[in-house]
């Protein structure tokens, strides 16, 4: 064959092979992830994040505040089964909190490495949705920023938890900044911590809404002169459930106040503090039925009012209304203090107050106030307690009082036996059943 000839011929099977390579070449391969090591110096895939679906338009008042409003997906982009987990941090594809929200569906995991995070107000409204810090608690800092100017979280979800995070520096413009507003659904906070913010944690008034708090920490309330700002408020929701958790540091406002239908306050440290100057410790303004058990409930010597837990200062709300104080250990030596005021001129007639085996350290007073159960209940001075585990408010082994408390009993078909107690820096320690109980929360 000629030269011509074998040149022809080459160029013909280039012509015809070239589309027909096109056409037959493999798939592109579907990108799995990035392998690294966790904390356990184990090899895992971290899966790339979905591109961000389709929204609905974004409010113009948050647009133009820059806030990372985040809207519910549509319909059609919601994950056929089960959440996704999206991981922040400063060397992971995501790199922002914000950038975490605009991703994020129903059902989902956040996950937060270490670390600061500033300026990262969010409105969080997916369902079934968990964040949680990684690791040493990533601190969320304010610095300014604020989300629908409420919050540096905004929540409003059917269900959500919020877990080993930090909230710092919370400001708006009608000074109650709150590291997070809730406002509807049901809420979760474990293992948090809320630090010079206007407020803590504020609520809205949505009468189903239920908010729990368990082993996290309240404290350094911003010294504004004339502004209450108070470390938890809860309005007119359905139920609070506090638990292992720490307050201290108020400046004029509460420890914690609660409108809520029902609020249960169980194995918490309350006391302010040397450098604190709350006003009331533990408020319920508009009555409700209130459990109040196992708490370290303690005023400073330098707080705005002598009352340490007040029920019912701006009248009835509930249909509902009774306080049961039970096993709790107050302190207030301030000379005319008291460890109760029940305003009962301003709740339904026979609203139901119990004082059961408190321990009353100082020179406050406890005098029964309203129809119910007043036992068990005992005085001593602060100088007859001692330090364990960092609590100086432990009746020595040789106090006579040790295992002489009164059977709390039951009522409303729940026990008033508190079964657990608060330990540092903010959890609870299971009591053993079966042992004698002795006066106050610390067993």
């Amino acid at each position: 064959m000629s030269r011509r000839l074998l040149v022809a011929a080459a160029l013909a099977l280039a012509t015809l092979a070239g589309p027909l390579a096109a056409d037959n070449l493999p798939p592109a391969p579907t990108e799995l992830g990035t392998i690294r090591r966790n904390e356990q110096g184990k090899l895992e895939v971290v899966r790339p994040p979905p591109a961000s679906p389709a929204t609905a338009p974004i409010p113009a008042d948050a647009a133009a505040g820059g806030r990372a409003v985040n809207q519910r997906p549509v319909a059609d982009s919601k994950p056929a089964g089960g959440g996704r987990t999206i991981v922040v941090g400063e060397r992971e594809q995501v790199r922002s909190i914000s950038e975490a929200a605009r991703l994020a569906r129903d059902g989902d995991t956040i996950e937060i490495r270490p670390g600061e995070y500033r300026r990262q107000a969010v409105v969080w409204t997916q369902e079934r949705l968990t964040i949680r810090g990684v690791g040493k608690r990533p601190v969320l800092i304010a610095d300014g920023d604020n989300a629908e100017g409420k919050a540096l979280w905004v929540v409003r979800s059917a269900q959500m938890t919020i877990d080993n995070l930090e909230f710092r520096g919370a400001r708006v413009a009608a000074g109650n900044g709150a590291g997070i507003r809730f406002e509807t659904g049901h809420l979760k906070v474990v293992r948090c911590a809320f630090f010079d913010n206007e407020m803590g944690i504020l609520t809205s008034n949505a009468a189903d809404a239920v908010l729990e708090v368990e082993d996290s920490e309240f404290g350094a309330a911003p010294r504004h002169a004339g502004a209450l700002h108070h470390l938890l408020y809860a309005g007119t929701i359905a139920r609070l459930k506090v638990s292992g958790s720490r307050f201290q540091q108020g400046h004029l406002g509460h420890l914690i106040k609660s409108r809520a239908r029902t609020s249960s306050i169980l194995y918490n440290l309350l006391v302010d503090g040397a450098t604190g100057s709350a006003s009331y410790e533990l408020e319920f303004p508009n009555g409700g039925v209130a459990w109040v058990i196992g708490n370290i409930i303690g005023q400073s010597a330098t707080t705005d009012n002598p009352v340490v837990v007040s029920y019912g200062a701006e009248g009835e709300r509930w249909p509902d209304n009774a306080l049961y104080l039970v096993h709790n250990t107050l302190v207030d030596d301030t000379p005319g203090g008291r460890f109760l005021q029940v305003w009962s001129d301003r709740l339904p007639a026979g609203t139901e107050v119990w004082t059961i085996n408190n321990l009353l350290v100082g020179r406050g007073i406890l005098a029964p106030q309203g129809a119910g159960r007043h036992d068990g209940n005992q005085s001593v001075e602060v100088a007859t307690l001692v330090d364990v585990d960092g609590l100086p408010f432990v009746l020595p082994q040789a106090s006579p009082l040790r295992g002489r408390a009164k059977a709390p009993g039951f009522v409303r078909g729940q026990s008033l036996t508190p079964t657990a107690e608060f330990r540092l820096p903010a959890t609870t320690l299971a009591l053993p059943p079966g042992k004698p109980s002795s006066p106050g929360a610390l067993q």
